[in-house]
């Protein structure tokens, strides 16, 4: 089953939180992480990982806290998943290695090459204004038929 993990989830909710407290400048790891009931040392590696990949800016002292480092309408769902697990592989043969036993006689590695590009392209389109807006809004139609987006995921 593909699903991205805790610590991407908890990335994107405090993304997300982010957003929309952007007017009032910053939130700390403990307001978010009582908002959302996220452990707040899980929470506080998640949030220095993405400050040390240039999506989030810390700020110091006893005011201080977390604040985008760019509009959230510039920070794809993709970027933040890659800053916190690395890259998206959907199986092995989309890795450096890309080879099996089964490689020379495949009849599924073209097709899901497909959905793991498709994969890739709908999170990269993705922002974190998307995530952002009310819940109340229509989820963005899908493109094609057997493509699923994920706004209708999440």
């Amino acid at each position: 089953m593909l699903k991205l993990t805790k610590k991407a989830d908890y990335g994107l909710i405090a993304l997300r939180h982010l957003a929309a407290h952007a007017p009032t400048g910053s939130a700390s790891a403990k307001e978010i992480a009582d908002s959302y009931r996220i452990p707040l040392p899980l929470l506080a590696k998640i949030l220095q990982k993405l400050t040390k990949t240039g999506l989030l800016q810390s700020i110091p002292g006893t005011n201080g806290g977390y604040r985008l480092a760019r509009p959230a309408h510039h920070i794809s769902t993709l970027e933040v998943v890659r800053a916190i697990d690395g890259p998206i592989i959907l199986t092995s043969c989309f890795t450096a290695h890309g080879e099996c036993d089964q490689s020379d006689h495949c009849t599924v590695r073209e097709p899901l090459r497909k959905v793991h590009e498709g994969i890739v392209d709908l999170l990269g389109k993705i922002t974190i204004s998307d995530l952002s807006r009310d819940e109340e809004a229509p989820a963005a139609p899908v493109a094609a038929a057997g493509q699923v987006s994920l706004l209708h995921v999440l």
